[in-house]
């Protein structure tokens, strides 16, 4: 499972709806009891990793045309991508599986999608190549400051954000990045119409995502809790295992009023 933001990007859809007890409401725009959003937030956390030899060609093959180089003023989709489609924001996207997955299966969207792990960027790279997808752009840069530099309010149709580190121990679940703070961000950057959709497989998380994302007065939960998996969102190999073990994964959808 990854890092800081969404490493462990697994996608997919579950098809059982695991049980779970509802959580006490918070207070409006505010997170769960004991749950602070520390200033300077990052969408994630350095972490170890070797880049392969077939990462590494892809970084020096296709980094060029693939990666975007990040700058703190406007992005401009249209000539970053050749073309005016709907702008997919993916935080932390950990090896590309399900966003090469996702990006093949919706040809008709862009994906601008922020990672800062080179081995990820490498193997989604990797998967560019190797797919001929020619949907995704990638920053490898923190998310936090593309969304704050980078994109215009009502500039994106959709984010997506798939098992972010949950930060399992109490005191460092501040340190999670599904925060009231960063979630009006996100839903000031969206179009109106347009979708948040996370997933975790970490229930206390998911509890703590349910709650800051309905606090969020700009947004509206599509389910009666939690949703039905997407169909754009593939199963993979992390989820399968943890399905077989037992274990759940929520998944939230939320769209821009």
């Amino acid at each position: 499972m990854g890092w800081g933001l969404g490493a462990n990007l697994q996608s997919a859809a579950v098809t059982q709806t695991p049980s779970f007890q509802e959580p006490r409401p918070a207070a409006p725009g505010a997170a769960p009891a004991g749950v602070a959003h520390p200033k300077g937030i990052k969408s994630y956390v350095r972490r170890a990793g070797r880049t392969t030899s077939g990462q590494a060609k892809a970084l020096e093959d296709l980094g060029p045309r693939y990666v975007l180089d990040y700058a703190p003023t406007p992005l401009d989709a249209a000539a970053a991508f050749g073309r005016s489609a709907p702008l997919v924001l993916e935080i932390g996207f950990g090896m590309g599986e399900a966003t090469a997955h996702i990006a093949g299966v919706r040809p008709g969207d862009d994906f601008l999608c922020c990672e800062v792990h080179e081995p990820g960027v490498g193997a989604l790279l990797k998967r560019i190549g190797e797919q001929g997808l020619s949907n995704i752009r990638i920053l490898q840069h923190d998310a936090v400051e593309v969304l704050e530099h980078m994109l215009a309010p009502a500039s994106l149709d959709g984010v997506h954000i798939f098992f972010p580190d949950p930060w399992h121990k109490k005191r460092h679940n501040k340190r999670r990045l599904i925060q009231p703070p960063l979630v009006a961000r996100l839903a000031g950057r969206l179009k109106p119409g347009g979708y948040i959709h996370c997933a975790t497989d970490w229930q206390p998380y998911a509890e703590q995502m349910l709650q800051v994302l309905s606090a969020e007065p700009l947004l509206a939960n599509t389910a009666q809790g939690y949703a039905t998996q997407p169909w754009y969102r593939p199963l993979t190999k992390f989820e399968n295992r943890g399905m077989r073990l037992g274990h759940g994964v929520w998944d939230l959808v939320f769209t821009r009023r």
